[in-house]
């Protein structure tokens, strides 16, 4: 298990509390009440910790190397019924993006997200959850294809941002992101956007316009990431952490403007300490957010979402 700086407090008392399991295994010792009591003392101080998690300590537990990623949640709730599609119809199947069908119970779902990897291999191989061009061009297809078939489309976001090299921009990066945003507010079909880990930039809105908006407890929103923020503002990433507090990312920040629908809450310390409550969880909301969705007509579902988003952001005329 891999502990954050702000856990480390957990994790001495963890290695207590083993060490004293340990000796009372190995000898003749009674240490039922010493364990006892650490126990007692571990589980207040994951609740104070976590209780009082700042935004950059969010922003950390959404980028855990424990914490699941699209294809396990996927998996999770298709319970082996999810069949791929590859390709854009246009350059290459990009494998930072993935999408298929899949069903939850009988209700079948076009599933598409970012997918991030667990190791060196897998980042480089997945190009670390950051999409090019015909990774947002393979999930219209995809959109389009839930639409012509009456299919309701579940997105899950993950992403550090849209790739940003220079091949990406030369294939269109900035018209593919507008094009599906643009689609995806007159798609006829529902849209439940899902966000499991980063909503950077974007790379998050490419695939997030949504009848829908749910968000896990500990993940974040927002046009730039905090050490990005830092950058430009302060010229230094030393200033990560005010720059999180500044952006409102959290998704009690994002519930509060009206920007996502629901907040998800994740167990105690992550989505990564007891993931299958956390699937349990996503199931639940997405299946309760598309029985209310489920009778409208397309006609009635568009209009909704347009007056949706509409409605987002302070002006003046």
């Amino acid at each position: 298990m891999e502990y954050l700086e702000f856990e480390l407090p957990i994790k001495e008392l963890e290695d207590q509390l083993q060490k004293c399991q340990v000796i009372g295994e190995e000898s003749e010792v009674d240490v039922t009440e010493t364990c006892h009591q650490i126990q007692k003392k571990l589980e207040l101080t994951k609740k104070e910790i976590y209780k009082n998690l700042t935004p950059w300590q969010r922003v950390q537990l959404s980028r855990h190397p424990n914490r699941p990623y699209t294809l396990d949640y996927i998996n999770a709730l298709t319970k082996g019924s999810f069949l791929e599609l590859h390709g854009d119809r246009n350059f290459k199947d990009d494998k930072a993006m993935i999408g298929g069908l899949g069903k939850i119970g009988d209700q079948s779902f076009m599933f598409i997200g970012q997918q991030k990897g667990f190791n060196t291999k897998t980042r480089q191989y997945r190009n670390f959850g950051m999409a090019n061009p015909e990774g947002y061009r393979k999930a219209l297809r995809l959109m389009k294809s839930a639409e012509k078939f009456g299919i309701p489309v579940v997105t899950l976001i993950d992403t550090p941002g849209a790739y940003p090299g220079l091949e990406a921009e030369e294939r269109g990066q900035g018209e593919a992101i507008a094009r599906n945003i643009l689609e995806m507010t007159r798609l006829k079909v529902p849209i439940i956007v899902v966000i499991i880990g980063e909503g950077a930039s974007g790379g998050a809105l490419g695939i997030g316009v949504g009848d829908k908006v749910l968000m896990l407890e500990n993940t974040w929103y927002s046009v730039i990431s905090p050490e990005s923020c830092s950058s430009i503002l302060w010229r230094s990433w030393e200033y990560k952490e005010q720059a999180a507090e500044a952006l409102k990312l959290t998704a009690k920040d994002m519930k509060r403007m009206k920007l996502v629908d629901q907040i998800v809450k994740e167990p105690l310390g992550g989505a990564h300490k007891d993931p299958e409550k956390t699937y349990s969880a996503i199931e639940n909301a997405i299946l309760k957010s598309f029985e209310e969705l489920k009778p409208l007509t397309p006609k009635a579902l568009v209009e909704q979402r347009m007056d949706k988003y509409a409605q987002m952001g302070v002006y003046k005329d």
